[in-house]
């Protein structure tokens, strides 16, 4: 059992009277030195000196319990409780000074009284101090502190460094304070000294063997925070992310104001700002229907719409477990929210037009859709009935119940696709288009990339076999993949919609491609562990590089800088009708082969290119 430990379980009335004690001797040394300076002599048995001093030592303890400095904690007193016990020793040398005619006259003179109460003050508070200082000497006994450098000389790491100071001092040992403030360099916060920029963390950390970095710069442009992060990335060290000001908690609860670092502060993205307005004069006040609800997207999209106070949400999907997840959410977040919860197939057609016939949706997102590429390229007829034919099921109910819009969820693999997949999704753009120009609702698409944390995506999988103890897998060095924040992603597609005028093949900026490779490298390091990475090779389909165009289009802006609008040449309705009518042949066949459905596939998408041919 340490010292420090049988120190703190000390009786509480026992550490009490030790500062009653102490406080008392402070008095009696003040009174010393004070007579001292005046080249008196002291003595207690000295009548009018003990009558003066014992009542003054009295009043001390008393005015000090009543601010309750005897009910603090030595080990975390503050400047705050000192410059209390400071100001309360001063009033009381007035008050002795004024009260001393009249009830200990012939006594002490007010200037030794006045003197001694700051020394008082001085002995009361230095005390303090010293038995601070034992107490973190004491904590680090026996224990192996980290090695801790900050980065950010701001209000966040004064708060950091009182906490670590008063309530982790056994657990860390800061070293350092990074800043790029030149002003700031070698200058100290509580007497941490800043000791070099960004340029020169990774020596530090070499030289100083640093364990552990927290990032505690609360305002910092995104793109700056990556290439610190990304520097960062280079040494050992363990980088913790240090949460807004008013978020960081003292003493045990630390531990709740840090937290890993995400992929997401490696991005290095903007925040995206949205014309809330137009998306509100777009959804409020009505019925809107959204298929794939309990998917990363679909389940988004409920969120952020329901913001906008529709009249009511009608949310579909054949999977019944994340769509309850959702609707509980939804139920959470919002008292008597409007949503309607249907299980259903977008492959059912007379559901279809069931769900429809009854709400009468005016919005319409149609999220549902097979996504995996291995998946649909060893079951490719799904891909087909799910993508294409639940895409037409429901464009055809937009239509025929008098939908005013309806935006489709695309993907980047539509472009030049390498995989059925991706095919499928570019079977449905055609679609969309060519349902445009025959009806009076409004279709639109939106075509995007890889968004992170959704289901089955790169990022959970890493993690998983990252937590299993490896190895992460990876199939190609050199790959790379748009990626961007469902909420970011989502936010664009309710933004798309409010510019759609019909026929639209929206393209969202997905910013700079990712190596996927570098992906698995940080989050590895970012776990601490030592886990290899094992390079598979590409799946069937899989391309190195995804494209956002085909070569023929080309982009025409719009009001916000992260949408555009493909130029495309919409089909014609015979090449649909013959388009459909091949599919449709293909999916009554029995036994159809990988190969069958890519021939016919082939001649419906010209675009399509079999890797594996």
């Amino acid at each position: 059992m340490s010292l420090l430990y049988k120190i703190e379980k000390l009786p509480a009335h026992f550490k009490t009277f030790i500062l009653y004690v102490i406080d008392a001797l402070a008095v009696l040394i003040s009174f010393y030195i004070a007579m001292s300076f005046e080249n008196m002599s002291f003595s207690l048995a000295d009548h009018p000196t003990r009558n003066t001093i014992f009542p003054i030592m009295l009043a001390y303890i008393i005015a000090f319990n009543a601010i309750g400095v005897y009910k603090g904690i030595v080990k975390y007193t503050s400047a705050k409780d000192y410059i209390l016990m400071g100001g309360t020793s001063l009033i009381l040398s007035m008050v002795f000074c004024t009260a001393k005619q009249y009830v200990v006259p012939r006594t002490l003179e007010g200037n030794i009284i006045i003197l001694a109460s700051v020394f008082a003050a001085i002995i009361s508070i230095s005390a303090r101090v010293f038995f601070r200082m034992i107490m973190y000497s004491l904590a680090g006994m026996g224990s192996k502190k980290q090695k801790l450098l900050i980065i950010g000389a701001g209000q966040s790491t004064s708060q950091v460094i009182k906490t670590l100071q008063t309530t982790l001092a056994s657990q860390y040992h800061i070293v350092g304070i990074i800043d790029d403030d030149p002003a700031k360099q070698n200058r100290k916060m509580f007497g941490i000294k800043i000791i070099g920029n960004r340029d020169d963390i990774i020596k530090i950390c070499k030289e100083e063997k640093i364990d552990v970095i927290f990032f505690s710069i609360g305002t910092i442009k995104p793109q700056e925070k990556n290439k610190i992060l990304r520097i960062c990335d280079q040494t050992d060290a363990k980088v913790k992310i240090v949460l807004p000001l008013d978020q960081i908690i003292s003493g045990k609860d630390f531990n709740d104001a840090i937290r890993d670092v995400e992929v997401e502060d490696l991005l290095g993205r903007e925040p995206i700002a949205l014309n809330d307005s137009k998306i509100s004069e777009y959804l409020s006040g009505k019925t809107v229907l959204v298929t794939g609800a309990g998917g990363s997207i679909g389940s988004e999209l409920c969120r952020q719409i329901i913001k906008f106070k529709p009249k009511k949400i009608v949310m579909v999907d054949i999977y019944e477990n994340t769509l309850y997840e959702t609707e509980m959410e939804l139920k959470r977040a919002v008292k008597n929210a409007p949503i309607v919860t249907i299980i259903a197939s977008v492959r059912d057609r007379e559901r279809m037009e069931e769900l429809f016939e009854k709400y009468r949706p005016q919005v319409v997102f149609h999220a549902a859709a097979h996504k995996h590429v291995p998946l649909m390229e060893t079951s490719p007829l799904e891909a087909i009935k799910n993508n294409v034919f639940g895409t037409y099921n429901v464009a055809e109910c937009s239509d025929k119940y008098g939908v005013e819009k309806f935006t489709f969820i695309s993907t980047d693999k539509a472009v030049n696709p390498t995989n059925i997949m991706g095919a499928s999704k570019r079977i449905c753009e055609m679609i969309i288009q060519s349902k445009n120009r025959t009806s009076k609702t409004v279709f639109a698409a939106v075509r995007f990339g890889n968004v992170l944390g959704s289901h089955g995506s790169v990022i959970p999988l890493f993690k998983k076999q990252i937590a299993d103890g490896g190895p992460v897998t990876v199939t190609h060095r050199e790959i790379t993949r748009y990626f961007m924040l469902i909420p970011e992603a989502v936010g664009l597609i309710l933004q798309s919609a409010t510019f759609a005028n019909g026929g639209e093949i929206f393209v969202l900026d997905m910013g700079e491609p990712v190596k996927i490779y570098d992906l698995a490298t940080t989050l590895i390091k970012m776990s601490g562990k030592n886990i290899p990475i094992e390079i598979v090779g590409l799946r069937k389909g899989e391309k190195l590089y995804e494209e956002l165009l085909m070569a023929e289009e080309g982009l025409i802006k719009t009001l916000h800088d992260k949408i555009m609008i493909s130029q495309i040449k919409a089909p014609t309705d015979e090449e649909i009708k013959i388009m459909m009518d091949k599919l449709h042949a293909l999916v009554q066949k029995v036994d159809v082969t990988r190969k069958e459905a890519k021939e016919v596939i082939k001649e419906v998408v010209p675009t399509f290119i079999d890797l594996n041919d």
